[in-house]
């Protein structure tokens, strides 16, 4: 069975933790039996000390070794007096350089501590046996409880792993299983940690996509019906001969694709061609494009430097949008300049765009209020910028207005 991510970090864990539990267990083997070692070295020093203490006061005797502790008296050449055989034997050059304060002497399997007693050194010794055998069962039973431990804490550790990871790993093949036209949420039940911010936030990319997809379709439709409106119109004037006609639709088809390109290059500040221009020229070559809209234009050149052709798209499509939206009789060209520069603005006494549209209205794919994918707006939007401007719009029923501010001659 294959385990999943999940699953392999928390083993990692539990080796880890197995690992740590291991150095405890051997710590506490070393710690138990060097405080065993150490208690032993002080109660032999202490003994030592008390058996000199009494030999120093002329009680002399024999001593008998008693529950595994034996008591030897050496002269001072370090030979063994009482008993004369010991089990536990200190070395003759460490009996020699006995003095009155006790001293600590580690033989093979023994402690021993010996001090000068006045009529020789006394030694007090007992074997280390029992301690390394009441650590080696100490450390048995650690080690029994580790393998305890470790078994149970794997089996815990498997089955925590398993159940921690089970949403994710079937959200991964339900992943697996889709295709790529699928873009549905991805189910996820499961808590909420980390692993389902991230499905969570997989599901938001989705649906990022489908809306994506969805503006995409929209888009098609849209052009798909733009395009097909002026084709038939100019095959039908082609087919009676009216040539004049014909002219004007195909006009409108290059306009279109004109705008479709500069959408999808967005390298309009690359391709601008600017010229010193007077905008009434411009306003007076998109009204004559729309007959019905009216123009009112001041008697001085109002100046800037820009792009015509550009500058004529962007106005043209502002005039179209505002066509749509309220019929030619309605609509009106102005052209100004105050403090802060030329501006062009577009006026209608239209239905008004509805507040919630209005943060969006430049959005490339927005919907505009009667549903139609606009595309004109988003590039006017980037033409303005790209000549260092901007359009503002304000809107209410009975009266919008779209306006486009531009840098001035000093600007430039």
């Amino acid at each position: 069975m294959r385990l999943g991510f999940g699953t392999r970090l928390l083993f990692r864990f539990g080796l880890l933790w197995a690992v740590l539990w291991g150095l405890g267990a051997l710590g506490a083997y070393l710690v138990l039996r060097q405080g065993l070692v150490r208690h032993l070295e002080e109660q032999l020093l202490l003994d030592a000390a008390r058996v000199a203490a009494f030999y120093r006061q002329g009680e002399t005797g024999r001593v008998a070794a008693t529950g595994g502790t034996e008591i030897t008296l050496y002269d001072y050449q370090g030979r063994p007096v009482l008993p004369p055989d010991p089990l536990y034997r200190v070395p003759a050059e460490a009996v020699a350089g006995a003095t009155s304060e006790p001293r600590l002497y580690r033989g093979p399997g023994f402690l021993a501590a010996y001090a000068d007693a006045g009529v020789g050194v006394i030694a007090v010794a007992q074997g280390t046996g029992f301690i390394e055998e009441a650590a080696g069962a100490a450390a048995r039973a650690l080690g029994a409880f580790l393998l305890l431990g470790l078994v149970l804490g794997g089996a815990l550790v498997y089955l925590q792993a398993r159940a921690a990871s089970a949403p994710l790993e079937a959200a991964a093949r339900e992943v697996e299983r889709r295709g790529w036209e699928n873009l549905e949420p991805i189910p996820y039940r499961g808590p909420d940690d980390e692993l389902a911010r991230i499905v969570h936030r997989f599901n938001a990319l989705l649906a990022e996509l489908r809306s994506a997809r969805e503006r995409e379709r929209a888009f098609l439709d849209e052009v798909a019906h733009e395009l097909f409106t002026p084709m038939s119109v100019l095959l039908a004037e082609l087919e009676r001969g009216e040539l004049a006609a014909a002219r004007e639709s195909a006009r409108h088809l290059l306009r279109l694709s004109e705008d479709l390109f500069a959408l999808a290059r967005g390298d309009l500040a690359r391709t601008l061609e600017p010229h010193l221009l007077d905008l009434r020229e411009v306003a007076r070559a998109v009204a004559r494009e729309f007959p019905g809209v009216a123009t009112a234009l001041p008697d001085k050149p109002v100046w800037t430097v820009g792009d015509p052709d550009r500058l004529r798209q962007l106005l043209r499509n502002l005039v179209a949008n505002a066509v749509r939206a309220a019929g030619a009789g309605k609509v009106r060209i102005q052209v100004g300049e105050d403090g802060s520069g030329p501006w062009l603005r577009v006026e209608d006494r239209g239905p008004g765009i509805p507040a919630e549209l209005l943060p969006r209205i430049f959005e490339r794919y927005q919907k505009g209020p009667r549903g139609r994918q606009g595309l004109g707006l988003a590039i006017a939007q980037e033409i303005a910028k790209a000549h260092g401007g901007e359009i503002r719009v304000r809107s209410e029923p009975g009266n919008t207005v779209f306006e486009v501010r531009l840098p001035g001659l000093e600007e430039e």
